[in-house]
């Protein structure tokens, strides 16, 4: 890399550090707003985006998993979803010692409406995205999944 080339690289690292930033505080904002105009807690919110994204009702198990959180936290978590009405506690008949958590169609009705009327702006932004920018997005995304995933075990086994 020539010296040019390494003083570009770096003010585009720069670049990318201040947008990226200004990116995961603009997500974590959004994503209290939408937790607030729910009445859920941020975390509440996020965990029935990963339940709508499993095939079938889970384990409390499960959810500490999906969320990273402690198997107690997770019970917590659950409670207050059950709570506010987004999920229900049944036996699993195949196995009457486990418990699955199954969420309630009407109330993720609900919650998938207030998602309809927020996506047309977000798909009217990825619309002038080309089909290789979208792909581009996507494998940074999934990337992003699986370093977050690395990172939050490495901090809360102590390491940095």
């Amino acid at each position: 890399m020539t010296q040019k080339s390494a003083a570009g690289r770096g003010r585009l690292m720069d670049e990318l550090s201040t947008a990226s930033r200004r990116y995961m505080a603009s997500y974590a904002l959004f994503n209290q707003a939408l937790a607030d105009h729910l009445r859920l807690h941020p975390t509440d919110l996020q965990c029935l985006n990963l339940l709508a994204l499993e095939p079938g009702p889970v384990t409390t198990g499960r959810v500490a998993e999906l969320t990273g959180l402690t198997t107690g936290s997770a019970t917590r978590l659950v409670d207050r979803l059950e709570r506010a009405g987004y999920v229900t506690r049944e036996r699993d008949i195949d196995d009457r010692r486990r418990v699955l958590v199954t969420m309630v169609p009407e109330r993720m009705a609900e919650f998938g409406e207030v998602w309809q009327k927020l996506n047309g702006s977000w798909f009217a932004m990825f619309d002038e995205y080309s089909d290789e920018e979208i792909a581009l997005l996507t494998a940074h995304m999934r990337r992003t999944v699986e370093l977050s995933a690395t990172q939050v075990e490495r901090l809360r086994g102590g390491e940095l």
